[in-house]
């Protein structure tokens, strides 16, 4: 792809993000996109956005179970980016169309206190720059098609990182621990929609270890001269599959000890 291939992606991806309206497959328009050109088509979505006035508030870590990495035959995770209108509160209500097909997630998010980077970052460089850990949901939106209608092609990683990941919104909990109040492996949720259970989960099946998760995101943003910033949040990556939810719906992620986290969609 050039230049001028990601802008025109990224582009269309915002154009879509304001329509509603959801743009086709990348990879059937380039065969040829490989993950760097992914991750470029997510860069100018970025530029783009800090040009229009958003904040950067932090950074998502997606595909990190074995299951959904399995399912895209890819054995990475993949990355995006947390800006400042999609941050809603506890409790709170996504209005109705705000997102196209929006879905959610229960992770355990990292809240920093000092910046940390480079491609030698170690578990304990994480563990020292987090101020402390909390409940979180994430949603998820995806302005490309799931699966194209004609060819019965479904969408890839690829697409799915030129589409910021899929990121649409965070919602933190109210709790706040210190990074060793828990082991982050036992640390579990049981997601209800509607007061009804959809799914349960352990951080182990973030990497084994949410924390390592944030240092493959560190080591992963030093390729591109970033690093991690004080007061960011960090998403681990989930370990629970993607819950639908469309509108009147109820969402409710009970993490026990550590806390709860509640999103309704009007």
């Amino acid at each position: 792809m050039t230049p001028e291939d990601h802008a025109r992606a990224a582009a269309d991806l915002l154009q879509a993000e304001c329509s509603h309206e959801q743009i086709g497959l990348l990879t059937l328009r380039h065969p040829e996109m490989g993950m760097s050109d992914a991750y470029e088509v997510q860069n100018a979505i970025y530029r783009q956005k800090l040009a229009e006035g958003r904040k950067v508030i932090g950074w998502k870590i997606g595909l990190t179970s074995k299951a959904m990495q399995y399912a895209l035959n890819i054995d990475i995770p993949d990355s995006g980016i947390l800006f400042d209108d999609m941050k809603f509160d506890h409790g709170g209500t996504v209005p109705a169309g705000r997102f196209i097909q929006p879905r959610i997630e229960a992770e355990i998010a990292f809240v920093m206190k000092s910046a940390v980077g480079g491609e030698n970052v170690t578990r304990d460089d994480i563990i020292a720059a987090t101020d402390y850990v909390a409940p979180s949901i994430e949603i998820l939106d995806t302005r490309i098609q799931r699966v194209d209608p004609a060819t019965g092609q479904m969408r890839t990683v690829y697409d799915t990182i030129s589409d910021n990941a899929a990121n649409a919104g965070i919602v933190l909990g109210p709790e706040r621990h210190a990074i060793d109040a828990f082991d982050l492996r036992w640390v579990g949720a049981l997601t209800f929609r509607n007061g009804e259970i959809e799914e349960t989960g352990l951080g182990a099946g973030v990497l084994n270890d949410p924390v390592e998760s944030v240092v493959w995101l560190a080591r992963r943003m030093a390729q591109y001269d970033q690093s991690i910033e004080p007061g960011q949040v960090i998403l681990s990556g989930s370990f629970i599959r993607p819950v639908e939810c469309p509108p009147s719906n109820e969402i409710h992620a009970d993490f026990g000890l550590f806390g709860s986290v509640d999103i309704n969609f009007a």
